[in-house]
């Protein structure tokens, strides 16, 4: 457990450190980035309650508020939370709050959310099922679930295996969890969800990182 906190800790510092660049990185596929804004835009009702997880400085979130009824948008380093309220005092949007949390860490007075979001977040996490189990937990009955994370474990085994624990090592990359796009569907589904949807929005040829979309159909405190 004590190696658990540590690791956590250096991610947290790892995006901490990051954050003023990644705030300046352009989106590398935007005609996908756009499909998968469009495909959830029309999955989200006006009259939702949402939840993103790992929202970074807070660009999708911005996006995608307006169209619903509340927005709390999380991520766990401080620092990029800070840039994501830096944007929203510049262009207000209603029903959007920034905060420092993860999945675990929130309290149960947030509520039931219709809808989860979780997009490059995945992958990043430690504990794969525990966090499935506790969105599942956050979501009101038949809640989305929306996912689009890397896949690591269908990428370059060289980048897998050999490059990422090096960058790791010297401090270059944060934590990143391998499982391949069958192994998170089978995760997915394991935490008490039916998989609806599963595309690929990359632009050319495939990235890896499935769209998923899934619904909460197990209550486990009731099983």
């Amino acid at each position: 457990m004590k190696e658990h906190r540590v690791n956590s800790a250096s991610d947290v510092r790892f995006w901490d450190r990051s954050s003023r660049n990644y705030a300046k990185s352009a989106i590398a596929d935007q005609q996908g980035y756009s499909r998968t804004l469009e495909r959830t835009q029309a999955l989200l009702g006006s009259d939702g309650h949402v939840l993103e997880l790992g929202c970074g400085t807070g660009t999708t979130a911005l996006r995608l508020a307006g169209r619903v009824q509340s927005y709390l948008a999380t991520d766990f380093s401080q620092a990029m939370i800070a840039i994501a309220k830096e944007k929203l005092a510049v262009a207000p949007t209603p029903g959007l709050e920034f905060r420092t949390a993860t999945a675990e860490a929130l309290d149960a007075d947030t509520g039931a959310f219709n809808a989860v979001l979780c997009f490059n977040y995945l992958h990043l996490v430690r504990d794969l099922p525990g966090t499935l189990q506790r969105i599942h937990s956050l979501l009101a009955s038949r809640g989305l679930f929306i996912s689009k994370t890397p896949c690591l474990g269908d990428m370059n085994p060289l980048i897998r295996l050999a490059l990422l624990p090096v960058m790791r090592a010297i401090g270059m990359a944060p934590h990143a969890g391998s499982f391949s796009k069958k192994e998170l569907a089978l995760s997915i589904s394991l935490a008490g969800f039916e998989i609806l949807e599963m595309e690929n929005h990359a632009a050319r040829g495939n990235d890896n990182r499935p769209y998923i979309v899934a619904r909460k159909i197990t209550d486990f405190s009731e099983s």
